[in-house]
């Protein structure tokens, strides 16, 4: 094994088809952390109210979506202000070689995102949810975005933790309601730390690229072998939330249908236990995380629906 292989840089994937370079670049799998907060919230206010606002949550679902869109497209674009991507071959940047377009495209689907929410806005005479919706957006701007690039300094997670989960579970309880519940907190924290553990994994296949580009991610502060350690740690504290909810009141018993999920962050902990010092394969772990973010607040959600006894 070369030394490029051993050591950060995952195999040469310029060798793949372009087809799965767009694959990689689009990140289909990705867009779970824009449906699973809005499910989430929409649930527990259905689970109060006993109905749905459909069209406002699809034009907040498709709104969101279009939200992630911009972020993933953008970041690429930052990024390759830095060079921290020049071994990244599924960059959008990398893949067209127009820099500029991408950061237009990006931008049109902010726009394409905030369109969605004024609807919402408009429907209910309300200006909450945009504001939500914009203190969400700024927070994810600056995480790569100059001149702030926070998750150059190490703060992606919390960015992540803040705006996946309280900010936006929050906003969609509210456009199906028009009120603050308590009974978020405990479901908020949950689906922010899931959408953080995806972050936190996507740091170990690319920790010598960040180091060389001066970004302080966690595991370039931890390294690849305690960081590993963590995980486990943030697994638990997923069940830990949920039964915590249930003691307390502010999520319905059947919430304990997120322990299902539970298989898929053992195998996540194992996985990294046994694979963090090996690129190619530790590159593949986000996925896994993707599968209990996605399972995890699927889980939450189903058991939202019921309401408080």
């Amino acid at each position: 094994m070369s030394s490029k292989q051993a050591i950060g840089h995952p195999t040469d994937q310029s060798t793949k088809p372009t087809r799965a370079l767009w694959l990689a670049a689009i990140k289909p799998p990705m867009y779970s952390v824009a449906v699973i907060p809005i499910w989430v919230g929409s649930a527990i206010a259905w689970g109060k109210m006993g109905q749905l606002d459909w069209p406002i949550f699809y034009s907040f679902l498709l709104a969101a979506i279009a939200i992630i869109a911009w972020l993933n497209i953008s970041n690429d674009v930052f990024d390759a202000d830095t060079g921290i991507d020049r071994n990244k071959p599924h960059s959008v940047v990398n893949l067209t070689g127009n820099k500029p377009l991408m950061f237009w495209i990006a931008n049109g689907a902010l726009a394409l995102g905030l369109m969605g929410i004024l609807i919402i806005v408009w429907s209910q005479q309300d200006f909450t949810v945009l504001l939500l919706i914009i203190l969400c957006c700024a927070l994810g701007y600056s995480y790569q975005g100059p001149p702030f690039r926070l998750g150059y300094q190490g703060l992606g997670e919390p960015i992540c933790f803040i705006t996946f989960g309280p900010l936006a579970v929050a906003a969609a309880y509210y456009s199906q309601t028009q009120a603050w519940n308590w009974s978020t907190l405990a479901a908020s924290v949950m689906v922010g730390i899931s959408t953080s553990l995806i972050l936190f994994c996507s740091h170990f296949h690319q920790v010598e690229d960040d180091a060389a580009a001066g970004k302080r991610s966690p595991i370039v502060r931890l390294g690849t072998q305690r960081g590993a350690q963590i995980i486990p740690w943030l697994c638990a504290s997923l069940y830990a939330v949920t039964l915590t909810g249930i003691a307390f009141q502010t999520l319905p018993l059947g919430s304990l249908g997120v322990l299902l999920s539970a298989p898929i962050a053992y195998r996540l902990s194992r996985y990294m236990q046994r694979y963090h010092d090996q690129p190619v394969e530790v590159s593949r772990s986000k996925f896994i995380a993707v599968a209990l973010h996605f399972w995890s607040g699927l889980l939450l959600g189903a058991g939202c629906l019921l309401p408080l006894p």
